[in-house]
Parts: structure tokens; sequence; C-alpha cells
């Protein structure tokens, strides 16, 4: 199984959303943080947007926040909605396919691979939020400890 990149894109600024429950979060800022490109995070965005994960706020002191809870989010949901689908072999085009017991075998794993997916919320993501806010913000682990 492997996902795309805009679901990659996708799961880490619901993560880093998640991570910052309590402010708006502006598209650059979490560019910057991952270091990736501006540009293809407005569209996953907006995608996650008109899913319903994300609410954004418009204007200068706009930005993005989690539509609900990070509790409530699940990652399967994330994944199922910005996936085109999970079809891993072209089972319809194949010869052998009416007797064929890949494509069943196939579907259970990909059920299992969903369920698994299915009982993380967002929420669950993170076990050390201080080491989190640290490596999303550049910050060394030693320097947000406490002496």
């Amino acid at each position: 199984m492997r996902l795309t990149l805009q679901t990659d894109y996708a799961l880490r600024v619901a993560i880093y959303l998640a991570e910052h429950p309590d402010r708006l979060c502006s598209i650059s800022e979490i560019a910057r943080a991952y270091g990736i490109s501006h540009n293809h995070l407005m569209k996953v965005a907006h995608g996650l947007g008109k899913a319903g994960f994300v609410a954004s706020v418009r204007g200068r002191n706009g930005g993005l926040r989690l539509a609900r809870p990070a509790s409530e989010i699940t990652v399967g949901a994330i994944v199922r909605e910005m996936e085109d689908g999970f079809t891993l072999v072209d089972c319809a085009s194949c010869i052998i396919s009416p007797l064929c017991g890949l494509r069943g075998l196939l579907g259970q794993a990909t059920s299992a691979f969903l369920a698994v997916l299915d009982a993380c919320s967002l929420a669950d993501l993170h076990n050390d939020r201080t080491n989190v806010l640290a490596l999303l913000t550049g910050v060394s682990s030693a320097q947000t400890q406490p002496p």
C-alpha cells in the first residue's frame, strides 16, 4: 500500500493543527515547519476544508484550525477522503479474475489497513507534545526540557 503525496501532506497539516489547538495556523507557517511547498499545501488545505476536517478564517489574522477536536478525527477518515481509491491491482482486466482469490485477499488486506487507521485519532498520534512542537519549530528537545 502506498499513499499519495497529497495524503501525506494532508496528514501533516492535520497533525500540525492538532498540535496547535489554541490558535490559527497559516499555510506558510506549516510549509516552513515541514519544509514543503506552500502552493501544494494550499491545495491540500482546500481539500481538507471541503471534507470538513479543517476550518479556515480569511483575512490578515486568519489561518487554519481543525474543524472538530483532534480526538474526533481519525487518520483513516483523512486517508479515505484524500485517496482516489484503494485498488491495489487491476483485477477487472485479468482473464483469471472470475476464478482467482487474489481480489478477495487484497480486499481483506485493505480493510485491515483502514481499520488500523480508523482506530487512531489525531489526538492519539502524539505521546510527547513538547518534543513534537520542538521538532516542528526547529528547537532542540534539550532546549524545551526544564533543568
